[in-house]
């Protein structure tokens, strides 16, 4: 056992649920993010603007978003050189293998750090990880479908809330393969988040907040929320009223890739994906401020809370 310990120690490698879990998955939430979404993002505008050049930069990018999460990953655990420059080889073919579960497999396969045991790994198990992925995505679509209302709230919550927490709800939708009416109530909880955050937070953030968070990212309120986790309440029931109205009155699909279902208004990928745009940002708009004045009323919101650092 001492001997085991040595060797972990000489080789910087620290088993607990921070490094292989938060900071794991915060690494590859990361490398997604600078690969495959600002892939899709360019890629998007390319097509809705007709410029072939900037197709072809977001599909470059796009292409390359197995090795970009391998070796975040690897920088994230602190691996050797070597092995971090291996995983670029270990992330592409765990993606590729992966199929809709892609970014899962490289997420489990990263920790295996040589190329010979990664890609053996890759080709081993990354199939059945993307099978399984792409089965309980189909689930959630099919469940969606049969009980629209309550699949609704449950799908806009649960993947709002992943936006805003630091992962990736894109990568959660990619490795689903969240399309459809689930796609749908998806955008609608991710929309919820970013610009309910970025309306109701507007007099202590201005333009700049407004569009950080609006077509950026809600993950910037997490500190905020660490300090008084009720500035979350008015977001999520936003996201719990938009989501039904989503799948249930207007019948949204996503009909773009299932990234997008988890990108809400970041680069306007969702509302391009489903084809809409006012219950994106039209309702989060209204209702977040509002339910959030409540909050005020009850004295669980204050004036500060939202202020981006």
């Amino acid at each position: 056992m001492d001997k085991l310990k040595a060797f972990l120690a000489r080789k910087n490698i620290v088993i607990s649920a921070r490094r292989y879990g938060i900071d794991a998955l915060g690494a590859m939430a990361q490398g997604l993010f600078c690969s495959l979404l600002i892939g899709t993002i360019l890629k998007t505008l390319g097509q809705q603007l007709g410029w072939a050049l900037l197709v072809d930069i977001g599909a470059y990018a796009m292409a390359v978003s197995g090795p970009a999460m391998a070796v975040a990953i690897g920088y994230a655990l602190q691996a050797d050189p070597m092995v971090l420059f291996s995983l670029a080889a270990v992330g592409w073919s765990a993606n590729a293998e992966g199929g809709a579960g892609g970014p899962l497999a490289v997420l489990i396969i990263a920790m295996a750090v040589t190329i010979f045991i990664g890609v053996a790994l890759a080709k081993l198990i990354a199939p059945p990880i993307g099978s399984a992925a792409s089965a309980f995505g189909l689930v959630i679509d099919r469940a969606t479908k049969l009980q629209p209302f309550w699949m609704g709230i449950a799908v806009s919550v649960l993947v709002g809330v992943a936006l805003t927490l630091p992962i990736s709800s894109a990568a959660i939708c990619s490795v689903l393969g969240l399309t459809g009416l689930a796609g749908g109530a998806a955008v609608a909880g991710c929309c919820a988040q970013m610009v309910g955050f970025a309306v109701m937070s507007f007099k202590e953030n201005s333009w700049g907040g407004l569009i950080s968070q609006g077509l950026g990212t809600s993950m910037l309120q997490m500190p905020n929320i660490v300090r008084n986790p009720r500035i979350w309440i008015a977001p999520t029931l936003t996201a719990a009223i938009t989501g039904p109205i989503a799948t249930c009155v207007f019948g949204l699909e996503m009909n773009g890739a299932p990234i997008n279902s988890g990108m809400g208004t970041c680069g306007l990928c969702g509302q391009i994906g489903v084809w809409t745009g006012w219950l994106a940002f039209i309702l989060p708009a209204v209702l977040a401020p509002a339910i959030n004045a409540l909050c005020r009323r009850l004295g669980w919101v204050h004036d500060g809370d939202l202020k981006l650092s």
